[in-house]
């Protein structure tokens, strides 16, 4: 490499540690340091194929892997040997691999899906060619129960692949599971998959005292949790667990078949240093610096708001310097930050400061 190919590797470098201290609007945690699996980036680590098979090669990381595919089954509600699953390259490689699921267990199901869901789910049921529908959301994200009982109603002849949100990705909402249920019930829908979008919320609502049903106890067949959201990872990451009934149906394939075998070290190492408690004062920690938000938010006039149990805060768009300076999530009229660990007091004393001064109104 010349001296030219190099200095523009230390300007790359430069300019995304800039961008770091504004990166309040996405579900992304920057503080993270993984420095002592540095060294393993000169092997080429391959996770090919099923974990708990062994694969064809030895040089991967699957006992690690496996590890962390037990300690996200405790977190979702469910004994390890109870469901199956595998570290992906993120919540939309999870959330495909749920309805490949679904499809195998009721090719001629419907899926239903709300507006407000993230784009992925759309997108893999054209991959898969699954019939789907989209289903009104309420005005704070959730889905409508009522619309939904209506577009069931209208197929109720067939199977039911449910899309729930655990923590929608603009405004936070968790989609009432309970209350699905409770409809695939009144309709005599007995043929039904559940699998929820968690890519946030999976590792939120584990650590609150007063979280809504949202995991495999809540009647899930599979979930997608998000590994670089909260936990903070330096790539894109994630892990997809299912009953196990449902993996075997296909042979406990995965969707790639050469996978990262760095990023299971990535999320082991997180486990081992955090472990729940810390994750648990983390997330308490995240809670507080979203209520402050919103507190600084509603004194300079931007009508924030957020859910009860997410730490998106959601508040009048600004002025589309500022939105673009502070790596806003928008949204028709409305802006979103998301209080993850690496937001402090102070990134927002800063941000609502320069608000203020440029206006809080849509520009």
């Amino acid at each position: 490499m010349n001296s030219n190919d190099a200095a523009r590797l230390d300007a790359l470098f430069a300019r995304l540690r800039r961008e770091v201290d504004t990166y309040i609007g996405y579900p992304v945690n920057c503080a993270f340091d993984y420095s002592l699996l540095l060294r393993f980036l000169t092997l080429p680590v391959n996770n090919i194929g099923d974990p708990f098979s062994g694969g064809p090669t030895r040089v991967n990381t699957h006992e690690f892997e496996r590890e962390v595919v037990a300690d996200f089954a405790r977190l979702a509600g469910a004994a390890p040997d109870e469901v199956w699953g595998y570290v992906t390259g993120g919540g939309s490689e999870g959330n495909l691999y749920g309805l490949m699921l679904a499809r195998g267990a009721f090719p001629e199901g419907v899926a239903y899906y709300s507006a407000d869901s993230h784009s992925s789910v759309a997108k893999a049921l054209r991959l898969l060619r699954v019939d789907g529908t989209e289903v009104r959301s309420q005005v704070d994200g959730a889905v409508d129960l009522d619309d939904l009982r209506g577009r069931l109603g209208e197929n109720r002849d067939r199977p039911a692949i449910i899309v729930a949100n655990v923590g929608t990705t603009m405004k936070g909402a968790v989609d009432d599971l309970p209350g699905i249920h409770a409809i695939l019930d009144e309709l005599a829908i007995s043929r039904r998959f559940l699998h929820a979008d968690a890519a946030l919320g999976g590792m939120v609502l584990p650590f609150i005292d007063d979280a809504p049903p949202w995991d495999f106890r809540a009647g899930l067949d599979s979930l997608a949790i998000s590994g670089h959201k909260l936990i903070g990872t330096p790539v894109p990451c994630g892990v997809v667990l299912t009953r196990r009934g449902h993996a075997e149906r296909v042979g406990r394939l995965t969707i790639p078949g050469s996978r990262d075998g760095i990023a299971p070290l990535i999320l082991w190492h997180a486990w081992r240093t955090h472990g729940v408690d810390g994750f648990r004062r983390i997330v308490r920690g995240c809670f507080a610096v979203a209520d402050y938000a919103v507190e600084c938010l509603r004194a300079a006039g931007a009508n924030p708001w957020r859910h009860r149990h997410s730490l998106a805060v959601i508040f009048d768009r600004p002025p589309a310097a500022v939105a673009r300076k502070w790596q806003l999530g928008v949204q028709g009229n409305i802006a979103r930050l998301v209080a993850m660990p690496h937001v402090t007091r102070e990134h927002i004393d800063r941000f609502v400061a320069e608000l203020t001064t440029h206006g809080s109104h849509l520009v």
